[in-house]
Parts: C-alpha cells; sequence; structure tokens
C-alpha cells in the first residue's frame, strides 16, 4: 500500500512511504464531532488521532471542576501519540471544538510501528516539539498576560486550524478553555465586538476579523506560530531524508 496524495495530517504527509506503510493497513478515516472527547482524563489511551482537518482542545481537569486548556491541536498534530513513552491513563482531555475528519489507529499498532521506525519516532519528536512551545509559552502567557489578550490568542489558534472566520463556539465553552467565570468572557466578548475584533457572536457560532484579532492577542500566538513552524521545517526534511531502510526493526537510531 502507497501513501494517498493530499493526505491532511502533516505528521503522516512527512513519512517517507515505507514508513507510511507500516501505519496504513490500520489506519481509518473517522469524523470528528464537535464537542466529543477523544480521550478522557484518566482513561486508558485505546486510539491515536491524526486530524486532517478541525480543531482540538487539550484540557486539564481540576479536582473543584474548574477546567483549563493547555494546548491546541489541528492538522499539524496528533490525538494519543505520546502513549508511546509508556503505559499510563491519559494526563488531559482532548475534546473536538470544530468538527473535522482525522485518521485513527489503534495505540498498540501504532506502538509497533513506532518501535520499527525511526522515521516515525522522529515524527512523535517533532510533535513532542511542537507541544512543548505550546506548553512553554502557554504557562508563561498565562502568568503574565491579561485575560482579553489571552482570550485573543485562543480564538486565534482555533480560527487559524479550520481556516475560516466563523466557526461554532460558545461562550461556556470560552470560560472552559480559559479557566473564567462565564460572565468575564461575556465582558471579554463586548470587548472585542467593540473593537471590531468580533464580529458577531450568537446561536454558538463565532464570526472573528482575523487581523484585528491578531492585534488584540498577546504576542504568545505569533511566537508559537513561528517556533512550531521552525521546528516541523527542520524535523521534516530529517524525516524525509531518512533511508527507506529505516524500518528495520534493529534500528535503534532517534
Amino acid at each position: 500500500m502507497t501513501r494517498p496524495g493530499g493526505i491532511g495530517n502533516r505528521l503522516l504527509a512527512a513519512l517517507p512511504p515505507a514508513d507510511f506503510d507500516l501505519l496504513a493497513p490500520e489506519l481509518e478515516t473517522v469524523a470528528l464531532h464537535q464537542d466529543s472527547v477523544l480521550s478522557q482524563a484518566g482513561d486508558p489511551i485505546e486510539h491515536v488521532f491524526f486530524p486532517d482537518s478541525g480543531a482540538i482542545s487539550l484540557m486539564i481537569d481540576m479536582a473543584n471542576g474548574q477546567t483549563v486548556a493547555t494546548a491546541a491541536i489541528g492538522h499539524e498534530g496528533a490525538i494519543g501519540i505520546l502513549s508511546v513513552l509508556g503505559p499510563s491513563p491519559s494526563a488531559i482531555t482532548a475534546i473536538v471544538r470544530a468538527a473535522g475528519t482525522a485518521s485513527r489507529i489503534p495505540a498498540s499498532r501504532f506502538h509497533a510501528a513506532f518501535n520499527r521506525s525511526p522515521a516515525i519516532r522522529h515524527a512523535v519528536l517533532i510533535h513532542f516539539r511542537a507541544m512543548l512551545v505550546q506548553f512553554q509559552l502557554g504557562v508563561a502567557c498565562n502568568a503574565l498576560h491579561p485575560v482579553e489578550a489571552r482570550m485573543a490568542r485562543w480564538l486565534l489558534h482555533l480560527r487559524d486550524r479550520i481556516d475560516h472566520d466563523v466557526f461554532p463556539l460558545t461562550q461556556e465553552t470560552l470560560s472552559q478553555i480559559l479557566g473564567v467565570r462565564r460572565t468575564t468572557v461575556t465582558l471579554l466578548m463586548r470587548k472585542l465586538r467593540a473593537s471590531g475584533a468580533i464580529r458577531s457572536d450568537r446561536r454558538g457560532q463565532i464570526e472573528v476579523d482575523r487581523s484585528r484579532l491578531a492585534a488584540a492577542a498577546c504576542e504568545c500566538h505569533g511566537a508559537m506560530h513561528l517556533e512550531v513552524e521552525q521546528i516541523f521545517s527542520t524535523a521534516q526534511s530529517r524525516v524525509l531524508a531518512m533511508p527507506a531502510a529505516a524500518v528495520r526493526e534493529t534500528d535503534d537510531a532517534m
């Protein structure tokens, strides 16, 4: 089986054909429905998802019921991929925020291919580095930047992953993502609407003006984007340069 053209996920698209063929027989295309939970904190990770479209937020659930988002995932990443680091329950809850599609593979089959292929292992490393950038800058942003700028950043994250100015999002969802009260989100929406960054938000949909939203956001969105693109541009060239023999089980290069 050869890799199909036009594959949407950047991690899968970066794999040489021989390495992609290790995954292809087990990959299935599935719909990502809005608000569906792909992994639940505390549960075993049963599948690895490679989104082709849509947007997913990674959520931390606190003991008192509060939540906050730690990262956003789109076609550049994967859900459940870090399960290769060892058998353990999921530490986060992954929730679809904008519907799309994904290639799904049982975690056990992905682990087997991971052990055989340095190219797949390096793709995991690309993902890990990109996620680490989000986590590190996100921690600094949450500590240092006002909530209005943080909300604009999150709206940009979601908007850029679906590449459309109109997307489904409720104020309740935003309060969960930001870890703030619904009343706070309502006030912030008014401010962003007054500035023209948000054109409308009704019936569970929001329409944004990307350029004005970027002006309202902190510098973290741009910094994250540049860092992630640099990671992909340098690391993917190494993956693609790997020879077909990279699938040999005896090769333990990383």
